[in-house]
C-alpha cells in the first residue's frame, strides 16, 4: 500500500524521519548511540571511543567505528543523523576499508597452490603430512614495501583447516590436485 503524495508530504512535515531507509538493526544501534550522546550531554569524543565499548547491550564502539569507516556507503539521511550527534567520517578508516575491499580475492587455484606450498614446507620440515586442524603453517612471501623495495612478509596459513576442507571435498577434486596431495604424503588422496 502506498501513500498519496499529499499524505506523504504531510507526514514528512510532521516527522521527517517517519519512513527511514536504514535497516532496523542500524536504527537500533543509532538509537543507542544517540542515547549515549544524550546521557553524556553531547560531550562524546567518538574517535576515542574504544571498539569494545558496550552500551545497553549494543556493541557501540564497533558500530561507531564501522560507521566512521563506511561513511561513503551510508545514505545521506544516515550521515545527517550521525553528524547531528557528532559522529563524522574518519578518512584513515575510510581509506583502510577501501584498501581492504580493493584486495583481489584469491582464485581457488591460487588458494590451492598456497595450501600445497604450506604443506610442502611442513613435510620438508617434519617429514610427514599429519596435520591437526588448528595448525597454522608460517609462510614467507616477498612483497613490495612502502618505498617499492622488496620485503619478506611472514603470514600464517591455516593448513590444518585447509587440509580438512580438501578432505571433505575430495570427491570434487580432480585427479591433478589429488595426485599433488598424494605426492606430499596425504594418505586419503
Amino acid at each position: 500500500m502506498s501513500l498519496a503524495p499529499e499524505r506523504r508530504r504531510a507526514l514528512e512535515e510532521i516527522a521527517p524521519w517517519w519512513c527511514p531507509v536504514s535497516p532496523i538493526i542500524w536504527q537500533r544501534a543509532y538509537a543507542v548511540a544517540r542515547s549515549w550522546w544524550l546521557d553524556s550531554d553531547g560531550r562524546v569524543d567518538w574517535p576515542q571511543l574504544p571498539p569494545d565499548t558496550v552500551f545497553e547491550g549494543e556493541q557501540l564502539g564497533r558500530w561507531v567505528q564501522a560507521q566512521r569507516a563506511g561513511w561513503p556507503g551510508l545514505e545521506e539521511d544516515q550521515r545527517d543523523l550521525l553528524s547531528a550527534i557528532g559522529i563524522e567520517a574518519d578518512t584513515e578508516l575510510v581509506a583502510a576499508k577501501a584498501a581492504a575491499e580493493a584486495k583481489p580475492a584469491l582464485s581457488r587455484k591460487d588458494r590451492f597452490a598456497q595450501g600445497l606450498a604450506a604443506l610442502a614446507a611442513l613435510v620438508e620440515r617434519e617429514g610427514h603430512a599429519v596435520v591437526k586442524r588448528p595448525h597454522k603453517e608460517p609462510v614467507e612471501a616477498v612483497e613490495a614495501g612502502p618505498g617499492g623495495e622488496e620485503q619478506v612478509v611472514v603470514s600464517h596459513f591455516a593448513l590444518g583447516t585447509w587440509l580438512n576442507n580438501q578432505k571433505a571435498r575430495r570427491a570434487k577434486l580432480t585427479p591433478g590436485p589429488l595426485a599433488q596431495l598424494a605426492e606430499h604424503g596425504v594418505e586419503w588422496a
